[in-house]
């Protein structure tokens, strides 16, 4: 096995002129409130080689960005700062062993539980926050797994998810990009007819009120209400600590852009959609009386003005700060479920669609990032770790999305042939995760294990989808 390289475990606490300051954002999710991790699990196709690791860690994924050869550390003013250390890559990876000739079902469970436990590890601080996990069993999904543990201080989920694809390649011709699906917007569906100056003083006004009133909403909902008791949010005070179970499902992204089509929605708004009239629906199996409980979700978004993922190289330019967290967050009040007789399955779509375009372009969602850089300043970091710890767990679910490659990838030659993350140390009973590859999105749902069915939610989720699909196909 190669030797690899040794790491310092003490450093000096004078930063070295090329110490990089850890951002805010990255000081709020590695502290004492807050310890977010993202999982990225890629299914490989065929049975996994894992005799060329240490070279790839070493030759494409250490020189991407400092930070994964680098720990936190405090210098002489107090100030955290990113300290470059050397490593030792055999530290990071992880090749678990399971008895031998197992029944797929077999692995399957031990799949599962190696992914649970993964939830409530911490990973050690005094080497750089990440890890690889290299499970070479068959599942009824995979003939092997490489899941990727990478701290959410390092970067966001747009960050990490480029530097994993600068380590891959497509599977058909790995001298060809990745390519990906469109974000741009329909520009005819866009065009807007010119206005007077009357309307657009009412716009003007119409858009500073609703700010307000958006901006208000969330300080209030952030720091005061919480959602009620239900299936779905336990309201545990340590929910960090507890174990995650991970489920998946799939649907076609042609299914998905028929009803995006026929109901002139975005994506993002039919998957918010799907995935609300599945808790909803969750929730009324275990008892009608939570038909009209307060449930909201946590929306992710990511505030870069770019289409797509950049090369690493433009992410670091120093006059195109794209690497790191750049994202905000929206509440999306979850609408009401009525009897089945009166439930019309577009509604969760078109309210959703309503909600976040309204909210997204909404100004609330600077003034949010505004007013937790003024609690930083003036309480200090770990008082804005404490309001977003808090954001959290007064909602009952997170919603969080990345866009995938078209093309199949290819990893040190092995095929991938499923792709889904998992935000954990969220502090919430439920998270959902969607992720687009190769014509299919993948939905990852993490249940507070224990508390949650997960396997009955993924089944209300995908009979959320086929009621909504149904109905979209027969609307005109």
């Amino acid at each position: 096995m190669e030797s690899g390289l040794q790491i310092k475990t003490r450093c000096s606490p004078e930063a070295d002129a090329e110490d990089e300051p850890v951002s805010p954002t990255g000081q709020y999710f590695n502290s004492k409130s807050l310890s977010v991790c993202i999982l990225a699990v890629l299914e490989t196709s065929v049975p996994i080689d894992d005799s060329g690791t240490l070279p790839l860690l070493r030759e494409l994924f250490l020189p991407i960005n400092p930070r994964f050869s680098s720990i936190m550390a405090y210098d002489k003013k107090g100030k955290r700062r990113w300290k470059k250390v050397e490593v030792n890559l055999q530290d990071h990876v992880n090749v678990p062993s399971f008895p031998e000739s197992l029944s797929v079902e077999s692995y399957d469970d031990n799949f599962d539980k190696y992914l649970t436990k993964l939830t409530t590890k911490i990973l050690p601080e005094d080497r750089p926050l990440w890890e690889i996990h290299i499970l070479k069993y068959p599942t009824s999904k995979a003939a092997g797994h490489i899941i990727f543990k990478l701290h959410h201080a390092l970067g966001d989920g747009y960050s990490l998810m480029g530097a994993l694809l600068s380590c891959l390649q497509r599977a058909d011709n790995p001298s060809l990009p990745l390519t990906f699906p469109s974000t741009k917007s329909n520009k005819n569906a866009n065009k807007s007819r010119a206005k007077s100056f009357t309307s657009c003083i009412q716009n003007f006004f119409s858009v500073i009120n609703g700010a307000t009133f958006d901006f208000g909403w969330t300080v209030f909902k952030s720091a005061c209400i919480a959602d009620d008791k239900t299936p779905i949010r336990s309201g545990d005070k340590d929910l960090a600590c507890h174990p995650v179970k991970i489920s998946t499902v799939a649907f076609s992204m042609d299914q998905l852009k028929l009803i995006k089509t026929k109901l002139q929605v975005t994506i993002s708004a039919v998957i918010t959609g799907i995935v609300s009239l599945g808790v909803r629906l969750y929730m009324q199996g275990n008892d009608t009386g939570f038909n009209n409980s307060r449930t909201t979700a946590l929306v992710l978004l990511n505030t870069r003005n770019i289409n797509g993922y950049m090369s690493i190289q433009d992410m670091l330019k120093a006059d195109n700060k794209i690497w790191g967290n750049q994202f905000a967050f929206l509440h999306v009040d979850l609408p009401k479920l009525t009897t089945n007789k009166t439930l019309n399955p577009l509604d969760f779509v078109s309210k959703a669609q309503k909600n976040i375009l309204r909210k997204r372009n909404s100004p609330a969602v600077y003034l949010t990032g505004q007013f937790l850089e003024i609690i930083r300043k003036f309480r200090g970091p770990e008082a804005a770790a404490q309001y977003i710890k808090g954001t959290c767990k007064r909602s009952s679910l997170g919603i969080t999305s990345l866009i995938g490659p078209v093309e199949q990838m290819a990893c040190a030659k092995h095929p991938v042939k499923g792709l889904y993350f998992m935000p954990i140390g969220v502090h919430k009973s439920l998270v959902v995760s969607v992720m687009s590859y190769m014509g299919t999105m993948r939905i990852g749902i993490g249940t507070e294990k224990g508390y949650i069915d997960s396997q009955r939610l993924v089944c209300c989720i995908d009979t959320a989808f086929e009621l909504i699909y149904k109905a979209a196909t027969l609307s005109k």
